[in-house]
């Protein structure tokens, strides 16, 4: 069942929102050559105490981090881990959620370590753009698919493909809600989009096939190609007056 949220709920996920973007962008300006993804783990760990908010994934469903980070070929749910030192042209993709009284929100990010190949920023900023064209369709009236679609779309153009594992989500009072939301479909098709839907897009691009295989720390998803892979999230309420992205930091490009 999809939950519609109220005007107020929609306020307090922006509020959250907004904490979970600038603990993930303080994150996100720490990454340097010879920080290990445990480094940035600890970190965000301190900066939710700090801003006395819980770290939404550690403990989901046995997930031992608070962050997911994922380089290179590793598409999502990367567990930090000491041995897991940035280098320069190293694509890093980074996800975080938060919980506080209750409510959830959720976002993704990937950056390249000091500066990557043409191709590889290519990949990071197709991926950013294809998550604001799916925004774009986040409008009451249209069909849930007019927004995977969209991603779909502008993905394939460029010569890359969408995960297809994974799916975007509702998300509120729960991390994980209804509808299920994948980054490819039909326009015209899935249901409608009503005011006060939230939801958390969030595009999966791959270089290479959409194939992904399940490492054996049970988490860790990579390619089964070895190609590289991108993933940018934001939650974006459905209002009237068009969608409102709840994750938006001035100042971080994500």
């Amino acid at each position: 069942m999809v939950i519609l949220k109220t005007e107020e709920e929609i306020k307090r996920l922006g509020e959250i929102g907004l904490v979970a973007a600038s603990i993930l962008k303080e994150a996100v300006d720490s990454i340097k050559e010879g920080v290990s993804a445990k480094d940035i783990d600890d970190m965000v760990g301190r900066l939710a105490e700090k801003y006395k908010v819980r770290s939404a994934f550690k403990g989901y469903k046995g997930y031992p981090a608070n962050i997911c980070i994922s380089v290179n070929d590793e598409v999502v749910h990367g567990i930090p881990t000491k041995d897991k030192l940035f280098r320069v042209g190293d694509i890093v993709s980074l996800d975080y959620g938060v919980e506080k009284d209750g409510y959830y929100t959720d976002l993704a990010v990937t950056i390249i370590v000091n500066d990557g190949s043409e191709e590889d920023k290519k990949l990071v900023n197709v991926t950013r753009e294809s998550l604001y064209k799916g925004i774009e369709k986040a409008v009451v009236g249209n069909r849930l698919y007019d927004i995977s679609y969209a991603i779909q779309r502008h993905v394939e153009a460029n010569g890359f493909s969408v995960v297809r594992a994974f799916v975007g989500h509702g998300i509120g009072r729960n991390l994980h809600e209804e509808p299920q939301l994948p980054n490819f479909g039909s326009p015209g098709c899935g249901i409608k989009l009503k005011e006060g839907m939230v939801l958390a897009i969030e595009p999966m691009v791959n270089a290479g096939s959409y194939d992904i295989i399940i490492k054996n720390d049970g988490w860790t998803a990579v390619t089964a190609d070895g190609k590289k892979s991108a993933h940018f999230e934001h939650c974006v309420a459905i209002t009237k007056k068009g969608p409102i992205v709840l994750t938006a930091l001035e100042g971080f490009n994500a």
